[in-house]
């Protein structure tokens, strides 16, 4: 049986790298395509062990030719698009690059995909960012859209333009609206990946205290690993529909440095209010954490927790691991690497 071909756009960042393993146990063929620099240090496929088991393809959002080679050199099945310029709070400062290549970008993939391989199943990495500065408890596919970045805005372009092109031309093309979700293979700009990895030198004694922003916001946080299996989900039915990816609660950021303080052993108090706020270390009364103005973003998105229910009618999907688990994961590698 012929094997079926993937192109995994940001294969070389966290859930690109979960999804060309999940894909490559599936048996397919992977085509990891990315910029030429964001290979440049490959470690999470080494991490994974799947760094001899890809084909390598320079890909760029921005880089209309770069897209179209791949669908002259490739009969593709399924195309997911994962690439993006991801962090948040570098949209701010990059709004316009950031609009290029992850709201246009989408658009450059899509319009070649309907001209030269029109049945190749598309998805696109959306985001719960989408919903932003939200007036519901529960966020849904339904829910209204109010991004507080240029990075939410431009995946809200992005995410309207897969559904006007899966309803205009009768595309394969869906979403995957997906809440924060969390691993060790997280960059270091990521809040939580910066949590853990500081405050494990702090406890090693490599750092003084850890620096942190709005510490008040509150996220619904899951496991990439488990996230990526509702993506492949997604591309194996028979209808193309959108779905909201999460667990279902939500935790401040807060409980976050709480929870991995208190697996770290610190023993530890909160004292201060606002800008003052801050751990300390109850033994020696040395600072763990502080609060820091610059790390606050020009609009803060407070409130973030998603509902699973279609993804489970529809896709028999739910997480498999709860925030407990995913500390301890990231815990034990910034420990042991």
């Amino acid at each position: 049986m012929k094997k079926k071909l993937a192109i995994v756009t940001g294969a070389s960042g966290q859930d690109g790298s979960y999804l060309c393993k999940f894909l490559l146990n599936k048996n397919y063929k992977v085509i990891a395509a990315d910029r030429r620099s964001g290979r440049a240090s490959n470690w999470r496929h080494q991490y994974l062990k799947i760094e001899n088991k890809l084909i390598y393809e320079d890909f760029d959002l921005v880089d209309a030719n770069s897209i179209l080679e791949l669908f002259k050199k490739y009969k593709i099945d399924e195309f997911y698009n994962l690439a993006a310029q991801s962090f948040v709070g570098s949209s701010f400062k990059t709004p316009i690059s950031t609009s290029d290549s992850t709201g246009m970008g989408v658009i450059r993939i899509l319009d070649i995909l309907l001209h030269y391989q029109p049945k190749t199943k598309f998805y696109q990495a959306s985001t719960s960012e989408m919903f932003g500065k939200t007036d519901t408890k529960l966020q849904n596919e339904n829910s209204r859209f109010y991004p507080r970045s240029p990075y939410g805005v431009a995946k809200l372009f992005a995410h309207h333009m897969t559904k006007n092109y899966r309803e205009s031309y009768n595309m394969y093309a869906c979403s995957g609206i997906l809440f924060n979700h969390e691993s060790p293979l997280r960059g270091e700009e990521f809040v939580t990946k910066k949590i853990i990895k500081n405050l494990v030198e702090v406890k090693k004694g490599k750092r003084k205290y850890l620096e942190l922003g709005n510490i008040y916001s509150k996220r619904d946080w899951g496991y990439a690993g488990d996230y990526v299996k509702a993506m492949w989900l997604m591309l194996q039915q028979q209808v193309p529909r959108d779905f909201v990816i999460c667990t279902g609660k939500e935790y401040s950021i807060k409980y976050f440095c709480e929870a991995v303080l208190k697996k770290l052993g610190f023993n530890f108090k909160w004292i201060g209010k606002g800008i003052n706020e801050r751990v300390i270390d109850i033994n020696t009364k040395k600072n763990i954490i502080k609060i820091n103005k610059k790390f606050y973003r020009p609009a803060e998105v407070d409130y973030l927790r998603g509902s699973f229910k279609k993804a489970q009618k529809y896709l028999n999907w739910h997480p498999q691991k709860n925030l407990s688990d995913l500390i301890e994961l990231m815990i034990d590698y910034e420990l042991n690497k």
